[in-house]
């Protein structure tokens, strides 16, 4: 597995462009997906194209939930590559019928070792993805408490790591992982660093986690 964030609030590499969103390329069990697409498409490209990676390449696109800083460039995307399968969230409206738009609200499988918590709350989905280590969550903000993101993705297997936004979780709820990368909307980045000096890894866009 390998995750590299495309978009983000700051930027790990010095040469792609920062900004308010989230979004990241997940390479697992043969897909590429791409999980959110930040709030401008504009920047979105250019940051793929700054880390050479190529939007007809991409075989899915997985929507966290409807906030504008991550599906703000989902239009833009979809102008270069519109034959993908897009798995979006239930309370999401208004998506263009481009290509093949699965709804989630339930659990559920995507592919083999790769899987959704379903809408917790009604308002965001997370990307769970088998490795050799356990099950690593991608998620977009963490609006729901982490205990009920961790708890849908402990049904899957032993819970190994967790990257991107943690939003307003306590560093304490992330007791037991073996990897944090926190990102974007994340309020207690110092804190989860300190906590956790051996398992925090510094997201931003253009950092790269292989697992």
């Amino acid at each position: 597995m390998k995750v590299t964030i495309v978009y983000d609030n700051t930027a790990f590499k010095k040469e792609l462009k920062a900004d308010w969103g989230f979004s990241a390329l997940v390479e697992a069990k043969g897909k590429m997906i791409l999980f959110d697409t930040g709030a401008r498409g504009s920047i979105l490209l250019s940051n793929m194209a700054q880390l050479g990676i190529d939007p007809r390449e991409i075989t899915d696109v997985f929507i966290s939930h409807a906030h504008f800083d991550h599906t703000g460039g989902l239009s833009t995307f979809l102008d270069q590559k519109n034959d993908v399968k897009l798995w979006v969230p239930v309370s999401l409206r208004g998506v263009k019928k481009l290509g093949e738009v699965v709804e989630i609200e339930r659990a559920r499988k995507l592919y083999e070792g790769i899987y959704s918590t379903g809408e917790l709350e009604g308002i965001e989905q997370s990307l769970c993805i088998e490795t050799h280590k356990g099950i690593v969550v991608v998620v977009g903000c963490s609006h729901p408490r982490m205990t009920h993101i961790l708890e849908a993705a402990l049904h899957l297997g032993k819970v190994y790591g967790i990257i991107g936004g943690l939003h307003g979780n306590r560093p304490e709820s992330l007791k037991g992982l073996e990897l944090i990368c926190a990102t974007h909307c994340t309020q207690y980045k110092d804190e989860i660093a300190s906590l956790y000096p051996g398992k925090y890894i510094e997201g931003g866009a253009g950092r790269v986690i292989e697992i």
